[in-house]
């Protein structure tokens, strides 16, 4: 995705960090996506309505047993290492955020929302001749790809947001993950006979690599919320162009800036290492956040799951008039 403030809001979702990096990355080469089985539960369930429930279901990809050996012996086993456990936790906790924010007001009262793992994604060896996306696969034919997988496993309800959580730190092409058009929207009108379902990637294996445990948590919030947020939504909040600007970068000390989740990746300096290792290069403008405290003489960048309360808003309205209706 090309940066700047006119790019269309389909286009505003992903997470790709800039060209300018290509070079120190292409000879690297990329992850493998694959997984295997595991058990598939329930969290956070909320009052049950007369519709069937809104889903987020959360798929493992493979992490690789040189990764693993990070996170101790008793990941080589696991479907779901230490990293992708957290990183299901996080999103488990964000939309627990915007059920309380919603309660709190007496809304979406009657909506059940669940946040489920899905078993886990193998992706078998490309049968195409060798080509870029075979050896290392943009966004967009990740996506194609999770899409397939999920419609051979007859996943597609119209009502849920699929989030795969990829393992690819040296995939430049996918950067810290995304979603696109026309399946970036949870129960958007259904497209060439297909299921209105989102799915979103989450690049677990770049935000570890390349940054922090801290950063592999709000991305994966990141990454799903944006399937939230549709543009006409966020732009009825504040001055919002873009999602991102629905995210605080709020200074709790001289030198130190605390990014929440949709901001992150778009909060610090629009350089390598400005808060996270690689800036994003989708849509912001930092004077249209939803409070950003400024950079300057900022050395130190943490990093909070709690959502802004725009964040809240801006997917409690979404859910409302998506679902509640």
């Amino acid at each position: 995705m090309a940066s700047g403030l006119d790019d269309p809001p389909a286009d505003r979702t992903t997470g790709r960090w800039r060209v300018t990096r290509r070079e120190a990355l292409v000879a690297l080469g990329g992850a493998a996506l694959a997984s295997s089985t595991g058990p598939s539960t329930t969290a956070m369930v909320a009052d049950r309505g007369p519709d069937e429930p809104v889903r987020i279901r959360v798929y493992p990809g493979d992490v690789p047993f040189q990764a693993r050996l990070r996170y101790g012996l008793s990941d080589l086993r696991r479907d779901w290492p230490t990293p992708l456990r957290d990183a299901l936790a996080a999103i488990e906790d964000a939309f627990e955020q915007v059920l309380a924010y919603a309660r709190e007001r007496s809304r979406l009262e009657s909506l059940e929302v669940r946040v489920e793992r899905g078993a886990p994604i193998r992706f078998p060896p490309s049968t195409t001749p060798l080509s870029t996306d075979a050896v290392l696969p943009s966004l967009e034919a990740l996506l194609e790809r999770f899409r397939e997988r999920l419609r051979r496993r007859d996943a597609l309800t119209g009502r849920a947001c699929h989030v795969l959580l990829d393992w690819s730190p040296l995939n430049y092409r996918v950067g810290y993950g995304g979603t696109l058009a026309p399946n970036s929207i949870t129960g958007s009108s259904a497209a060439d006979g297909d299921s209105g379902d989102a799915q979103t990637v989450a690049n677990v294996g770049a935000t570890e690599v390349w940054d922090s445990r801290a950063v592999t948590r709000n991305m994966a919030i990141h990454e799903t919320m944006h399937t939230f947020l549709p543009h006409e939504i966020v732009d009825a909040i504040g001055a919002a162009y873009c999602d991102h600007e629905l995210g605080t970068a709020v200074r709790t000390a001289e030198d130190t800036l605390e990014i929440s989740p949709i901001a992150t990746a778009y909060a610090g300096h629009d350089r390598i290492g400005g808060g996270t290792r690689f800036p994003g290069t989708g849509c912001c403008d930092r004077d249209r956040f939803s409070r950003h405290d400024g950079t300057d003489g900022i050395e130190n960048w943490t990093y909070t799951t709690e959502l802004s309360e725009a964040t809240c808003e801006a997917v409690t309205r979404f859910l409302e008039r998506r679902f509640e209706d």
